[in-house]
């Protein structure tokens, strides 16, 4: 039989030492193990929010472009535009002029003044997608029952046009003015839009044609 030589209570001391520091380490790996776990998966987490936000705004501008494309199959080539005149007509010599009781003819023929704005500005594809365009965001815009820039917004969205094509965005009145950004291709259309229910609508306007929008031109007062 072993004789313990010692004192009893620092040898169940030591015991106690070595088990308290066993128990640190385990619990130390544990936590280790744990702690890569919750990192591993929230790491995954985050990897998939980023991928979902990263594609969220490139899925949007794809929707948008397909929407632009199928528009401009549905219209003719650039460059004509048959608002613009292509010469000053002359008066025919042998076709009396009618004149009204008391008023002296001209001494030389009046010539209608060349179109301004959209009209000289964008040319028959121009007209042509803007009114694929109207078509669809005023019956949209008519079905609102209060049109504030946030659900105008929202609907805007929904239609497929992207934050970046929407600017503006101003109540005032019983409506909500806004424009739309539509220059694709060296283009330079846009459309002035008001939202206001029944009374919605939304006109073509020409945009500088690069950099930052900005309108240049439209009719609406």
């Amino acid at each position: 039989m072993t004789h313990i030589r010692g004192p009893v209570s620092k040898l169940t001391s030591g015991r106690r030492v070595l088990a308290a520091a066993a128990l640190t380490a385990v619990a130390a790996l544990a936590l280790t193990a744990c702690g890569t776990e919750q990192n591993d998966g929230g790491g995954k987490a985050g990897s998939a929010g980023s991928s979902t936000v990263s594609q969220q705004p490139s899925t949007e501008r794809t929707a948008a472009q397909a929407l632009f494309d199928r528009f401009a199959k549905a219209c003719p080539e650039r460059g004509v535009n048959s608002r613009r005149p292509t010469g000053a007509s002359k008066p025919d010599p042998e076709e009396p002029e009618s004149i009204a009781p008391g008023e002296t003819p001209p001494a030389e023929p009046i010539e209608p003044a060349p179109p301004t704005g959209p009209e000289a500005e964008l040319d028959d594809r121009d007209w042509c997608v803007s009114a694929h365009h109207e078509q669809r965001v005023i019956a949209a815009l008519q079905m609102l029952e209060d049109p504030t820039p946030t659900t105008v917004r929202k609907t805007l969205n929904g239609l497929g046009y992207t934050d970046e094509r929407i600017h503006h965005l101003e109540q005032g009145g019983k409506g909500t003015r806004f424009y739309l950004d539509l220059r694709e291709d060296g283009g330079r259309l846009c459309q002035s839009g008001v939202a206001a229910g029944a009374s919605s609508d939304a006109l073509p306007c020409v945009a500088d044609a690069e950099g930052p929008f900005k309108v240049a031109s439209e009719v609406r007062p």
